[in-house]
This record gives structure tokens, C-alpha cells and sequence, in this order.
């Protein structure tokens, strides 16, 4: 199931216990092990957050001095005023230069520790396994990610540099307050500051409930963009555009909607912090103005006072931005940590070894398996192929074809049964050397939006340009690449929509090459492709296969004729077995396949017209 992304009406003790948990699992981010380096300049920062502090509770005092002596109130000459006057615009210097000089040393500390928290969620997100990624939006699914990696940096500047800081300096004012002008002012002060903490928490706790809302509205927005531009020629085949933009409008205007809301709460705030802060202000000038009336306060009283609380309001004001950006933050970082903690469907047992293939022979012995409960696909499958030999499986659409590629890869792992490789369960192997045993052509060759090259050598990480070449020349690739103005850099454009259909599984072949896997699979690798250029990928496909224990998964029956064995599925069965040539005289169900195929062709060729020639076309 994905994570509750809009759950506005969560009570607020299980949403403080989750924003409690994301919290520690957060702040490892901040003190990462094995970074002295960091933990430095943690501190570094941290002490210069100490000096700032200093600085700015010392600053009032010089301007206090200076007024005073200014209205008589201390005997002094000019020379003693201006230098009071320049003590306090170099305090104002100094903290400015403090805290900057403090960002620069905690700037790396932010930045790689975002960078860790991306990676990590990354590295999860390709363990996860294929079941979760095919119920999950692209378009949201990048969204939470984003919003959760960059929460990090904000949350640990704010907790370092924002937050102890403001209590520190309160505690101070507190002491000054009560030591020079007495209870009232302390008490005064106190009352303020503790309603406007808790009218910015429980307005808070309202903006937090809006702003799930609209984050699950902007992932919904998001993922019909990305689903629309991804399938923009389907968009066009069937002139949809209006039918695509009106079903993004609505999805852009129920986000608009919930961001106004978001907004509007956001100035009710404010103005409920400004009347408080305002109100404060306004009293305890009262209360300096009548003090000097009495002659217990002294001008520079006055303007202490005032000092220390717009110095006050300033954190308070940064207060309040954030605790709801901290909200906020665990709201987004919340999110992405439960796709994080999504249990991956197929794991490796505890000390698993790596697979050994020596002979590459594969098995499925008596595999049973299915997608969802009460819906099984294989059922009871039991089948070898010997090491160098091919088999051709075959059947009707859902007989479960595909689900044999998928469990081979690992992709699941069977509810019942064993799949072998070389006689080893699968299962008890580690899934990254049972992957790179197995190579596959697959009918839909999706590739990077990057270049030939790339597409090419991604088949193995070390691949060399020779390694590269030579793939590329044994998949009759070269021909196009020595076209190209830009030979192997030439991009291939997004999902390989450059390239025709047949230049797209040659590259998925030469991929393959690089890879050089003692098994291949090949799931309808040329189903997808017109006649005479299926012809000349079949010949390229016979020469990869050759030396190779091979799966050949078809439909069309003329492409595997050649097999040393076809196996015929149906209803997740195997019903029939044998070559070419047994499978014809048994007249069962491969026979009638065949000839309902030979037919189709028969038809084709009497009206050579509806044949179109793709790859010519391109």
C-alpha cells in the first residue's frame, strides 16, 4: 500500500509521536559516523553561535550608555558617546560577520548530509522490489523524494542556529529584565512570549493538516503531467490533448485550491504573531515611560528595553517560521521515510552465498506463483533446459510466459517450488550474482536519455570502448552509428523514442554482449517489430545465442522453430513439450496455433499494402 500521504484528520498525539520518531531517525544526519571532519565543524559553528549570542545581548548595553550620557543622565564628553556609539555598530558588525563565518563552516555539514539522506533513499528505492514500483507513481513517487531529501539541510540550520540560540538569549533577557527593571516587565514578557508559542503551535497544527492536503494534491497534479508527456504519442494517435488538459486542470486547480488555503492560514498567523508582539511592545514601553516618570528609569532604559525586544521579536518571529517549517519538514521527511521503511518482497537469506555457474543449465521444478491472492499464474511448472541448449516457451496471452522471466530475474520469488540454476535454488542466493548471470533482449527495449555509448555500456560497468565497439559490430549496429553525425555520443532521446524500434533492440543486444551473461533470455524480443526487420534481428539474435543456455519467450511461432525444445503453456501449465516438428504431428494446441499464424500470414502477403515497412519509414 503507498504511505498515507493526505491525512489531514491523523490525531495530533500519534501525528507528535511520528514527528517525534522522524526526528531521531533525522539526527544521525547531523552527527555522522566516521566524519570528524564534520563533527568539527559542528562545533566550530556552535561556539561561534555562543559569540553571537554574547555580541548581541551586549550590544542595548552600548547603546544605552550612549543615550544616557547623551540626556544628562551621566557626566561624559562627546569623545566617550561616539565611542559608545562605535561599540555598538561594531557589535552590529560582528555578529553579522560571526554568523556568516558560522554558515560558511556548517555549509558542508548541510550539504552532505543531504546528499547522504538522497543516496540512502535512492539505494532503497532500487532494493524495493518490482511489485512495489509497478503500484507507485512515477510523478508523486520523485515528488515525495525531492521534498524529503531537501527538508534536511533547512531543519539542521534552523535546530543548530535558530531554536537554541532564541532560548538562550530569552534566558539572558530574563535575567537583565529581572535584575534592572524588576518582575513586572519579566512576568509581562513571559506571558507574551507563552501565548505566542502556543497560538503558533495550534495554528500551526491547522497549517500542517492543509499542507497534507496539498502535497497529496501536488503529487496527484505532478504524476498527470509526467503520465501525459510520457505518453505523448498515445496522446496524439487518439487527438486527446483537450481530454489531457482538462484532466490536468482539474488536478492544477484542486492544488491551487489547497495551496490558497495553505496561504491564506499562513497571513492569519502573522497577523495573530504581530498583534501579540505588537501588544507586548506597546506595554513594556508603557512601563519604561512610567518608570522614568517616577525617576526609576532612565532614557537609555528606554531604549534597552526597545532593543532587547526587537532583538526578541526577531527570533520570535524566525520562531514561529520555524516550528512550522520543522512541521512541515517532518510532514515531508515523514513521507519518504515510510516509502524507506516499505519491506522489500525478496530478500537474500542471512549469509547468502553468491551464485557459481559453471554449467549454466536452468530448472523450475514444480513452481507455483501468483501476483495477488486467490489469483495464481504458474501453477505446479516443472521444466529444464540443459546448459548450451534453447528453449522456446509458448501460449496464449496470460499464460504466464512473462512471469517466468520475471521469477528467473528474481524479480519474485515463487510461492511453492524451486527455480535452479546450475542446480542451485535461486532463492538462496544472493540476487545481484543470479542478475548478472542472466542477460535479456526484452520486447520493449526502454533506453536512458543519454547517448549510444552509454546505452551501450551499460551492460557492464567496466565495459571499454573496445568492448563497446566490438558489441556494437557483432549487433549490426555499426552501420547506423557510422550514419550518425555524432557516431557513439548521438543521443538517444527520452526512453530511446529516437530510435526505430528495430535500432532500439539492437542496442539492446549489443547492451547484452557487453554484458556477456552465460545465460540469455529473450522475452518476445522481436514481437513489437514489422516482418523484414524481425528477419533481421532474428539472425543477429542466433548469433547471441549461440554458446548460450537460451529462453526464447515468443509469439510468433515461425521465430523459435528452430529451438531444441518448445514447451507450450496454458492456464499456467505446461501442455505440451517437444520440437518443432513432434509438437506439429501431435495436433494440439501448438498445431492450431501455427496454423491460425500461417493463415494471418497468408493474408498478409495477399495484401502486401497493409505491411508497413518501419523500419524503412524511419
Amino acid at each position: 500500500m503507498p504511505p498515507d500521504t493526505a491525512s489531514p484528520d491523523r490525531p495530533t498525539a500519534l501525528a507528535d509521536a511520528e514527528g517525534w520518531a522522524t526526528l531521531r531517525r533525522f539526527l544521525p544526519y547531523l552527527w555522522p559516523e566516521g566524519r570528524g571532519d564534520l563533527k568539527r565543524r559542528i562545533v566550530v559553528a556552535l561556539g561561534l553561535v555562543l559569540i553571537s549570542e554574547a555580541v548581541v545581548l551586549a550590544m542595548p548595553f552600548a547603546y544605552k550608555g550612549a543615550v544616557d550620557r547623551m540626556a544628562g543622565e551621566v557626566e561624559a564628553t562627546a569623545l566617550a558617546i561616539i565611542a559608545f556609539v562605535i561599540a555598538y555598530a561594531g557589535a552590529r558588525f560582528a555578529n553579522t560577520a560571526v554568523n556568516n563565518v558560522r554558515n560558511m563552516a556548517f555549509e558542508r555539514v548541510g550539504q552532505v548530509a543531504t546528499a547522504r539522506l538522497a543516496r540512502d533513499v535512492f539505494r532503497r528505492l532500487h532494493q524495493l522490489s518490482l511489485r512495489f514500483h509497478l503500484s507507485r507513481r512515477t510523478g508523486e513517487l520523485t515528488k515525495i523524494i525531492e521534498r524529503g531529501t531537501k527538508t534536511i539541510d533547512t531543519m539542521l540550520y534552523f535546530l543548530l542556529f535558530n531554536i537554541a540560540p532564541t532560548f538562550i538569549g530569552l534566558s539572558v533577557m530574563a535575567v537583565v529584565f529581572w535584575t534592572m527593571f524588576g518582575w513586572e516587565l519579566v512576568a509581562g514578557t513571559a506571558l507574551a512570549v507563552v501565548l505566542y508559542i502556543w497560538t503558533t503551535q495550534v495554528i500551526t497544527e491547522w497549517r500542517v493538516k492543509l499542507r497534507r492536503e496539498m502535497n497529496a494534491l501536488d503529487g496527484t497534479a505532478l504524476h498527470h503531467a509526467v503520465d501525459s508527456l510520457l505518453n505523448y504519442e498515445t496522446v496524439k494517435y487518439f487527438g486527446a490533448e483537450e481530454r489531457e488538459q482538462t484532466r490536468y486542470a482539474a488536478a492544477a486547480n484542486a492544488y491551487a485550491e489547497a495551496a490558497i488555503k495553505t496561504d491564506n492560514s499562513l497571513a492569519w498567523l502573522n497577523i495573530v504573531q504581530a498583534l501579540i508582539t505588537n501588544g507586548l511592545m506597546a506595554g513594556a514601553m508603557a512601563y519604561t515611560v512610567w518608570g522614568w516618570s517616577t525617576g526609576r528609569f532612565t532614557p537609555g532604559d528606554l531604549v534597552l528595553i526597545n532593543t532587547y525586544l526587537l532583538q526578541l521579536f526577531r527570533p520570535l518571529d524566525m520562531l514561529g517560521f520555524v516550528y512550522r517549517t520543522i512541521r512541515q519538514g517532518l510532514v515531508d521527511m515523514a513521507e519518504m521515510f515510510r516509502i524507506v521503511d516499505t519491506a522489500p518482497e525478496v530478500t537474500d537469506p542471512p549469509g547468502a552465498p553468491p551464485l557459481a555457474v559453471g554449467e549454466p543449465s536452468i530448472a523450475f521444478e514444480d513452481v507455483t506463483f501468483g501476483y495477488e491472492d486467490g489469483r495464481t499464474i504458474l501453477k505446479g511448472l516443472s521444466f529444464e533446459v540443459p546448459a548450451g541448449s534453447t528453449l522456446a516457451i509458448v501460449g496464449p496471452s496470460g499464460a504466464g510466459k512473462s512471469t517466468i522471466a520475471r521469477l528467473l530475474f528474481r524479480f519474485y520469488d515463487p510461492q511453492s517450488g524451486r527455480v535452479l540454476i546450475d542446480g542451485q535454488d535461486i532463492a538462496q542466493h544472493q540476487q545481484a550474482s543470479v542478475r548478472a548471470a542472466i542477460g535479456i533482449v526484452p520486447q520493449d527495449s526502454v533506453l536512458f536519455n543519454d547517448t549510444l555509448a552509454y546505452n551501450i555500456a551499460y551492460g557492464a560497468g567496466d565495459a571499454d570502448c573496445a568492448a563497446m565497439e566490438q558489441a556494437a559490430r557483432d549487433a549490426a549496429l555499426m552501420p547506423l552509428i557510422e550514419r550518425l553525425p555524432d557516431g557513439f555520443e548521438t543521443a538517444v532521446g527520452e526512453r530511446g523514442l529516437k530510435l526505430s524500434g528495430g535500432e532500439k533492440q539492437r542496442v539492446a543486444i549489443a547492451r547484452t554482449l557487453v554484458k556477456d551473461p552465460p545465460i540469455l533470455l529473450l522475452d518476445e524480443a522481436t514481437s513489437a517489430l514489422d516482418t523484414r526487420t524481425e528477419q533481421a534481428i532474428l539472425g543477429t539474435l542466433q548469433r547471441l545465442a549461440r554458446g548460450r543456455t537460451t529462453i526464447a519467450i515468443a509469439h510468433r511461432l515461425s521465430t523459435i522453430a528452430d529451438a531444441d525444445r518448445i514447451i507450450v503453456l496454458d492456464g499456467g501449465r505446461m501442455v505440451e513439450s517437444g520440437s518443432h516438428v513432434q509438437l506439429l504431428a501431435r495436433g494440439g494446441l501448438y498445431a492450431e496455433m501455427w496454423a491460425q499464424q500461417a493463415q494471418e500470414r497468408s493474408e498478409d502477403e495477399s495484401n502486401p499494402g497493409d505491411t508497413v515497412d518501419a523500419e524503412a519509414a524511419e
